[in-house]
């Protein structure tokens, strides 16, 4: 190792190049543009795991169309408090993205994000009942409005062509339609985010692994980390380290050796889509529909349609299938698991197992599907589906969060950010809805590790964030105000022209 006259000094060291990591740098360098900021990346390329765009749906979660943000209640009402919640959380990502456009940090908006109909798609009686109930429930709703309710077969056939081919209409269907969705391009928004942090004075080292962090003791870290082309390693002083690693996330919090990390274990879930190779089918459906998850499935799993924007070009994806493997990134070790098992956290991890048996059963069923199995599931969707006309692809690893509860554990299926109490390091540990509540996610890691700096951020952030501090839910007409600004900024009132994969 260096000796200590070899030691570099930065103020900020961001572990993982993808949309977390991004985003906190973005934020900080617009906030505090003298603080020196380093980005290490183990891989070749940013956003290459989690934010990679095939790696993901892209869906801007917003709770518009899936279903498990807004179950139903024992007595047949629908909750749709997290759904308002997780729309909430959206809306301030929509708000930095639009002033990141309107600052020329972000590039042409239809690179990233572009207008397509988000739609919740059920059959059968009981079913289409909760669909109705669901749709009473949000349609009123500030955040929800221009929601339909659709169960009518000949304007399902309008609008879903290719769901309708062959369908027995005899099943009844129902939709909640609303076309104020999005598709995001995370890897796309990634890249411009780094693109600006490196521009403007940061280091952004791909092909880096981060080796150590050791703790010292005026509060900051020596980070090491060695180029994995030459092998050579470098020790980084830092004030404040984040660690966005995705997957990788959960062993160097071990690494470091917080208390704050202690009890927590990962589930890894891998999974796959089946992406449609045919131009006439892609060309066909302009939607992302999404399903109920078959009864014990993870909500990640949750089957959707999924019309995509990547590189201008307009895709086709059905999914995700789930699968299971040990490791923790999809470029990862198959001993990631077993490093992962610590005295702190075994309790959480069987506790987690004997209480999943239906998540165990449910992957076991998944892996165990052959190509044409994994078809069927998409006839549902579309009854006349071929197999031809799709190849499967690998997604990108999921790693749950295990939580400690009692003697045992919990399997979360949210994103958990965890800190340090001294605030000198943070990291973020889950997926769903991740990319999607980026910015809410790294506003709490600012307020959580520089809660004398927030107070002096905030005026500047509520220029960012117009509704920062505030309820789009209980402000209609703030709510109406920053929708009408952010639709202009991100040119989502404007048809995109794009081109078939």
């Amino acid at each position: 190792m260096p000796n200590a006259a070899k030691i570099e000094k930065t103020d900020v060291v961001l572990i993982g190049a993808g949309i977390m990591s991004a985003t906190l740098g973005t934020l900080l360098r617009q906030l505090e543009p003298d603080w020196s900021i380093s980005v290490f990346e183990r891989l070749d390329a940013a956003a290459a795991e989690s934010s990679d765009p095939w790696n993901n749906a892209g869906t801007g979660h917003s709770a518009l169309c899936e279903l498990n943000y807004s179950p139903a209640n024992a007595d047949g009402s629908v909750d749709v408090s997290k759904a308002v919640d997780i729309n909430e959380r959206f809306q301030v990502s929509r708000q930095f993205w639009a002033s990141a456009v309107d600052s020329g940090v972000l590039e042409n908006p239809s690179t990233f994000i572009n207008p397509i109909p988000h739609v919740s798609f059920v059959h059968g009686a009981d079913n289409v009942d909760y669909l109705r109930k669901r749709y009473e429930a949000l349609a009123p709703h500030p955040l929800f409005r221009g929601m339909e309710y659709i169960d009518n077969p000949d304007e399902f056939a309008a609008r879903l062509p290719l769901m309708a081919r062959g369908r027995d209409f005899s099943d009844p269907i129902a939709l909640n339609w609303t076309d104020g969705g999005t598709d995001i391009d995370f890897g796309s928004l990634t890249k411009q985010l780094l693109a600006y942090i490196g521009q403007s004075g940061g280091e952004i080292a791909f092909g880096t692994e981060v080796r150590d962090l050791r703790k010292q003791a005026d509060g900051s870290w020596n980070v090491t980390v060695r180029n994995l082309r030459t092998y050579k390693s470098r020790v980084i002083n830092a004030k404040f380290v984040f660690v966005g690693a995705g997957g990788g996330a959960l062993p160097l919090l071990q690494k470091a050796g917080i208390k704050e990390a202690k009890g927590f274990g990962g589930f890894p879930i891998s999974g796959q889509f089946l992406r449609s190779t045919n131009p006439e089918l892609i060309a066909a459906h302009d939607a992302k529909v999404y399903g109920k998850a078959a009864v014990g499935a993870p909500p990640m799993s949750v089957p959707h349609l999924d019309t995509r924007v990547i590189n201008g070009r307009k895709g086709l994806l059905f999914g995700p299938y789930a699968g299971w493997t040990p490791k923790f990134l999809k470029d990862g070790s198959n001993a990631d698991l077993f490093k992962s098992i610590k005295p702190n956290n075994i309790g959480s991890l069987v506790g987690v197992g004997l209480t999943e048996l239906g998540l165990t059963k449910y992957l076991i069923t998944e892996l165990l599907k052959s190509q044409n199995g994994k078809v069927g599931v998409l006839e549902e969707f579309m009854p006349k589906a071929d197999g031809r006309d799709w190849e499967l692809i690998t997604a990108g690893q999921r790693v749950q969060v295990i939580r400690r509860k009692g003697a045992g554990g919990v399997l979360e299926f949210g994103t958990a950010v965890i800190s340090a109490e001294d605030g000198t390091i943070a990291g973020l540990l889950g997926a769903s809805p991740g990319a999607s509540t980026c910015v809410t996610a790294m506003l709490d890691v600012m307020q959580r590790c520089f809660p004398k700096e927030y107070a002096g951020w905030t005026p500047q952030l509520q220029q960012l964030i117009p509704s920062l501090g505030q309820k789009l839910s209980e402000n209609q007409a703030l709510f109406s105000e920053v929708w009408d600004w952010t639709n202009k900024s991100l040119a989502l009132t404007e048809a995109s022209s794009l081109v078939q994969a």
